[in-house]
């Protein structure tokens, strides 16, 4: 990381931080101050997100229902597939937890950035001990993509949209699959919303 003068914050984002286990320990070693923001969505919309991109990658891979099954017949959920063992999000903030004060991590809704960018962004920047400068008029709803993108900057041509990666249609998936995978991850959404102190909402 590079060194942060007073004033400044230094910021660095990767996905996998939040689920790898030897993570924590190596932040904590780095800097016992450090904070830490985690971008969560309902972990079956995560789990099929994460199988369009993987498709995309891969058009030969074995369906969703394939995969997200141990045994389709008895209904056995896969937790071994990551795309299914990330959305446990009650497991890794266990690990977190273990280094860190809860008052450290600083959840943010993936729906609610969505749907209320400039709040979620607020609550970020509330966390951050930064004025809050970024706000509604910072943000414009893109209907191509489905998502918000930010005006654009001054001295800039163009607005700042997510990349083609995000916003893709995803595949059918059988409703009874989704509602097996919605079964399986309930006790563990009401365990992280038990440990966060905030209800996301995913049913």
């Amino acid at each position: 990381m590079p060194r942060t003068l007073d004033g400044q914050i230094t910021m660095e984002k990767t996905p996998s931080y939040f689920v790898t286990k030897e993570a924590p320990r190596r932040v904590f070693a780095m800097s016992r101050q450090t904070k830490l923001i985690v971008v969560v969505r309902d972990p079956v919309t995560r789990a099929v997100s994460d199988y369009t991109q993987t498709l995309s990658k891969n058009p030969g891979l074995p369906t969703f229902q394939n995969l997200v099954f141990k045994n389709s017949s008895r209904g056995l959920i896969d937790t071994s597939w990551s795309a299914v063992r990330i959305g446990i999000y009650a497991k890794h903030l266990e690990n977190w937890l273990q280094f860190f004060p809860l008052s450290r991590l600083l959840f943010v809704s993936g729906e609610r950035l969505v749907t209320d960018p400039a709040g979620e962004m607020g609550r970020v920047q509330d966390f951050l001990g930064l004025k809050r400068v970024i706000t509604d008029k910072h943000f414009y709803f893109n209907q191509t993509k489905g998502f918000p993108c930010l005006k654009k900057p001054e001295g800039s041509s163009r607005p700042r949209c997510l990349g083609k990666s995000k916003g893709r249609p995803h595949p059918h998936i059988p409703p009874e699959v989704l509602l097996r995978l919605r079964d399986f991850y309930r006790p563990f959404n009401l365990k992280f919303y038990q440990m966060t102190g905030q209800d996301f909402g995913w049913d």
